[in-house]
């Protein structure tokens, strides 16, 4: 089975077994709504299966009660742990929208057909994501592609790369 994070559980809250959760999801409404189940993960592997009772958001992070507890010793092991769902929670999504999972490990090729790298990791910085570019070349830096029409023009999951359109000025080859 696999799972895919949805939120970091980074401390408990009060003495009723509540969690404090620093939320990774576009759909915090839907994962932690009444009746939600999720999985704790230890080091991406599944420790127990957990019902949502409550949820709040307070401060940046969501308050997070389970069916299964009603007291802060059943829950403080849990800090530091990660609350997944597995593959089948997953939402549809609409076209030119993606899951991270399925963007970071894709081959980044310009229009001229250069292969720039692979993409390592997204960054969400408002207005719109930004695409760290792990170079083909060890001695550049990685490189940073913004998400927006003008620069990515096609995302071919399937046959795993993306192309872009490399504007002036975009990344430096020197670094």
């Amino acid at each position: 089975m696999e799972y895919f994070r949805i939120g970091r559980i980074v401390n408990t809250f009060g003495i009723r077994g509540e969690i404090k959760v620093i939320a990774d999801t576009d759909f915090p409404e839907e994962r932690f709504a009444a009746g939600e189940v999720l999985t704790i993960l230890d080091n991406d592997r599944p420790v127990q299966k957990v019902t949502v009772k409550n949820a709040k958001l307070s401060k940046g992070t969501y308050i997070v009660s389970f069916e299964e507890f009603n007291n802060i010793n059943d829950v403080e092991k849990f800090k530091t742990k990660w609350l997944a769902i597995d593959q089948d929670q997953q939402q549809e999504l609409d076209d030119h929208e993606f899951y991270f999972h399925e963007i970071i490990g894709l081959k980044v090729i310009t229009t001229e057909k250069e292969e720039l790298g692979v993409i390592k990791d997204i960054l969400s910085l408002g207005s719109n994501d930004v695409w760290v570019i792990k170079r083909n070349k060890p001695k550049l830096s990685d490189a940073l592609i913004p998400y927006i029409e003008d620069v990515v023009k096609e995302v071919n999951v399937d046959e795993g790369f993306v192309v872009i359109e490399l504007m002036e000025g975009l990344i430096d080859d020197e670094n």
